[in-house]
């Protein structure tokens, strides 16, 4: 049995991806601090070793070469020895450079970290940031228009170095745009105006604020989607998660994913470049939000740039397949469950729900519903059908916690989830021996009845707890605020 986690990564493709924006060397000093120096109140650092890593855009191509992509890097380096590092270092990473171009009148950026018990303890920064003549901009272009002939998604990672001028960024969205292709922006500068017409754009909560001059959170991503144009907006916000904005407000919500963390740095990066790829292997935005929100829990437990793999990925949800966690599945690991169960002659039982802020109305119908057979399965309507059959405030609780919270009930045993407004494509798939719904149906029309019965199965409905409802609760709260 697999979670939706690993059935996601089992459906990402090798998409071909071309990442341009600001290109830097990022080199690590390691060492161990012990002492004061005598000359000032500042620590030694013991110096035991050196390393090199890709950063900017180079760290998106990185993230994106190690979830599986033909990654394609663009933008521009020295012409110095630290450039030529660079081309070595993404060469050995399985990342191309036949997009990057040499400039001799700007070095190579580099960003030195200090770091000593795993912690950061100074940056060094040497750069130039000056945009890009004209003869370099042409050369770029000719780069992105050939990477549009041969790339599945664009990618910028504008760290508002020089290199994504206007005319480079309207390029990019425009040569893509014409090949039906989508682009995606990392956006990190307050020129956001030049990304009119991007497919999606991903940010940081403080970033968000700063280019759309709102304090709140879904004033000011309403905003920047209108502005731009985006078809959606990713908003990660550090412990408390992510959020997925669409043109018609807030589509997906998600939890943080428990981790110990290290280092934030390059995670905005990781999160990039994974719904860029979930995107492009054609998932949905829950899904490419899923898939990100993992790498970025993945890369933060480690130090310095770095990235997710598949297999970490699917590590991660093998170790979610214990306690509750296995019982949260896919729509084909269900299948795979119920064959099972079948098989050893069991009685499927299946009721549905939104299931927001589980209370004991809730506990009554799930126990009813077990006493009713063998298996009780548990359909959840997803956060964006909440909000269409409860209004724009609800859910209050994300799908994620609602599915953890019904898994951790010992009468249930699987639980899934549903987009549609009514969940009866789901029981044509789950093909249950009883349907269970509260006895406020009596009398009305039972959605999945019909299926049911027309194989033999029977509808039971179970007695309401009185007075209880996750309405009555929100209003109760309302109304003592």
């Amino acid at each position: 049995m697999q979670n939706r986690l690993a059935d996601v990564v089992h459906r990402l493709r090798a998409p071909r991806v071309f990442v341009i924006g600001d290109l830097i060397l990022d080199r690590y000093v390691w060492g161990e601090v012990s002492r004061i120096s005598p000359e000032a109140p500042v620590q030694i650092l013991d110096a035991a070793r050196e390393e090199f890593r890709p950063g900017g855009a180079a760290n998106v191509a990185h993230n994106a070469a190690a979830l599986g992509a033909s990654a394609l890097c663009g933008g521009v380096v020295g012409r110095d020895k630290e450039g030529d590092q660079f081309l070595r270092l993404l060469a050995r990473l399985d990342v191309s450079t036949r997009g990057v171009i040499r400039d001799p009148s700007r070095p190579t950026a580099i960003k030195t970290r200090l770091i000593a018990h795993n912690q950061q303890m100074l940056r060094i920064d040497h750069e130039r940031r000056h945009a890009l003549d004209a003869s370099k901009e042409r050369a770029l272009m000719a780069s992105i228009d050939r990477a549009a002939t041969r790339c599945d998604v664009a990618l910028v990672s504008d760290y508002n170095k020089g290199a994504m001028t206007g005319r480079i960024s309207r390029r990019v969205i425009s040569t893509f745009n014409r090949r039906g292709k989508p682009v995606l922006v990392g956006l990190k500068s307050r020129d956001v105006g030049k990304y009119g017409r991007a497919t999606g754009a991903s940010l940081n909560r403080t970033e968000l604020a700063l280019v759309s001059g709102k304090d709140e959170l879904e004033t000011g991503a309403r905003a920047l989607v209108a502005r731009l144009g985006l078809k959606f907006l990713v908003v990660t916000l550090g412990e408390k998660g992510m959020h997925v904005y669409g043109p018609n407000g807030c589509e997906v919500r998600l939890s943080a994913v428990a981790r110990q963390v290290y280092d934030v740095t390059g995670a905005g990066d990781t999160v990039l470049a994974a719904f860029a790829i979930g995107y492009a292997s054609g998932l949905g935005l829950e899904d490419c939000a899923l898939l990100a929100n993992a790498a970025a829990g993945i890369v933060v437990g480690k130090v310095g740039t770095a990235v997710a793999t598949r297999q970490e990925l699917l590590d991660r949800a093998a170790e979610e397949t214990t306690g509750a966690h296995r019982k949260i599945l896919s729509d084909r690991g269900l299948a795979q469950a119920l064959e099972s169960e079948r098989r050893r002659g069991r009685k499927i039982v299946f009721t549905n729900g939104c299931f927001d802020l589980l209370h004991v109305g809730h506990l009554g119908l799930l126990e009813y519903a077990r006493s009713k057979g063998n298996v009780l399965v548990v359909g959840v309507n997803s956060d964006r059908s909440v909000r269409r059959l409860k209004g724009p405030l609800r859910p209050i609780l994300p799908e994620r916690e609602r599915m953890r919270l019904l898994a951790a009930l010992e009468c249930v045993d699987y639980v899934t989830r549903f987009d549609e407004d009514t969940p009866e494509r789901l029981i044509r798939r789950v093909r249950p021996d009883v349907l269970v719904k509260g006895e406020d149906y009596a009398g009305k029309n039972v959605v999945g009845r019909k299926v049911v019965t027309s194989y033999g199965g029977r509808v039971e409905l179970a007695p309401l707890v009185k007075g209880v409802s996750t309405t009555d609760i929100v209003s109760r709260i309302r109304r003592d605020r």
